[in-house]
């Protein structure tokens, strides 16, 4: 298996080189901008207040834009390596050829090859990688959960030819643990540090931070939920390690001491994303069906995965153009209106009669989060390709 990996990695690499282009300046702008459009345009549509496109009007279909659209298009933009613009070029005709043809002829073989050509061509430039990378059992977990997720991006789209409404439920869920999965890993990779730096300037130690025992625990019990959702007798086994998941994610976060950066907003604004992970997690576990279950999904989907995302993409752009995050007041206000989205979405899962607005004014906020964010990346990409000024020596 080593060898296979180190095999494909030398096909790989010898593409990648740090003049080539950087995915994420192709990526975070176009999954930014497809989020700001396609969720209220789904919202409206499955409410039957505009026409189109039929393939966001079911709730299917707005699952799938949103899982393998939107989240796989920033999981590509924060993974692949720099590349060239041929093989950048492919990646990215591939992720917007299926998103054409989804809304386009959802349903239809060609929006479903064009998907699993981007996922599995996704998982070859990043799996292989990132498993020779790992020097640290627990390390793996980062390469087999976005081989999972690619797996199940693609099962998806063959599981909507199937039509069988128990797998492609049971698949959603599992797509959902796998990013719940992603989101737990990384957390530790980029909040802890950043934590800790901060602490070093205030003078002060943070002892907490990685907390591989916890970590290690996460991992096992979100696993253990991911394959239990295989199997539809082991509901209560997906719930309980749900429960357990989310406990330890909030106690692994209170170890942190988020709270305690002074000055730092932007990593306050990752916290709470965490924070809304750790109870997505919990409430995932306390549902089965029904309306508990949609509205602890999109505790997740919404609350977790959109601050996560959000911030993520506007850290990782804003640090590369050395922009202060700090002092960027624009992640302040996309994290609150993306609460917000969260919390109208929670309770129009819960509400009768007013759901329909509750519903429209989440979809409004999530929107103008995401347009909040293309306007932050559009002004740090500009000073990324802004030129250097000459140096005295030169």
């Amino acid at each position: 298996m080593g060898k296979l990996i180190r095999t494909i990695n030398a096909i790989i690499l010898p593409a990648v080189a740090p003049s080539n282009r950087i995915p994420h300046r192709w990526f975070f702008p176009a999954a930014a901008a497809y989020a700001a459009l396609a969720l209220p345009v789904s919202v409206l549509a499955m409410q039957g207040s505009i026409a189109g496109p039929r393939a966001l009007a079911h709730p299917l279909g707005h699952a799938h834009e949103m899982l393998v659209g939107f989240a796989l298009g920033v999981v590509a933009g924060y993974q692949l390596p720099p590349m060239t613009y041929g093989r950048l070029a492919a990646m990215f005709g591939l992720w917007l050829a299926g998103r054409v043809l989804f809304l386009a002829f959802p349903g239809s073989f060609a929006a479903s090859g064009a998907d699993t050509l981007f996922v599995l061509t996704l998982a070859l430039y990043i799996a292989p990688r990132l498993f020779v990378a790992a020097k640290k059992l627990r390390n793996l977990a980062l390469p087999l959960v976005l081989s999972g997720l690619c797996v199940a991006a693609a099962l998806f789209d063959a599981f909507l030819h199937v039509a069988l409404a128990v797998l492609l439920q049971a698949l959603v869920l599992a797509f959902v643990l796998l990013l719940c999965a992603l989101m737990l890993f990384m957390g530790g990779r980029i909040l802890a540090p950043a934590v800790a730096g901060q602490f070093y300037r205030q003078g002060r130690n943070l002892a907490t931070r990685v907390q591989p025992r916890i970590e290690a625990a996460l991992l096992i019990v979100v696993g253990i939920a991911i394959v239990a959702t295989a199997f539809p007798r082991a509901g209560a086994v997906v719930r309980l390690a749900c429960v357990a998941a989310g406990l330890l994610a909030l106690a692994r976060l209170a170890r942190w001491h988020i709270w305690e950066c002074r000055g730092r907003p932007d990593l306050i604004c990752l916290g709470i994303g965490y924070t809304w992970l750790a109870f997505g997690l919990v409430a995932l576990g306390a549902s089965d069906t029904g309306p508990l279950r949609t509205a602890a999904i999109h505790c997740v989907t919404v609350g977790a995965l959109g601050t996560l995302t959000f911030n993520v993409m506007a850290g990782t752009v804003m640090l590369r153009a050395r922009l202060e995050r700090a002092d960027e007041p624009r992640l302040v206000w996309g994290t609150a209106l993306i609460a917000a989205a969260a919390v109208l979405r929670i309770g129009g899962a819960l509400a009768g009669a007013a759901a329909p607005l509750m519903l429209v004014a989440a979809a409004a906020c999530w929107s103008a989060a995401y347009l909040i964010l293309l306007w932050l990346l559009a002004d740090a990409l500009r000073v990324v390709r802004r030129p250097h000024p000459p140096s005295a020596e030169a």
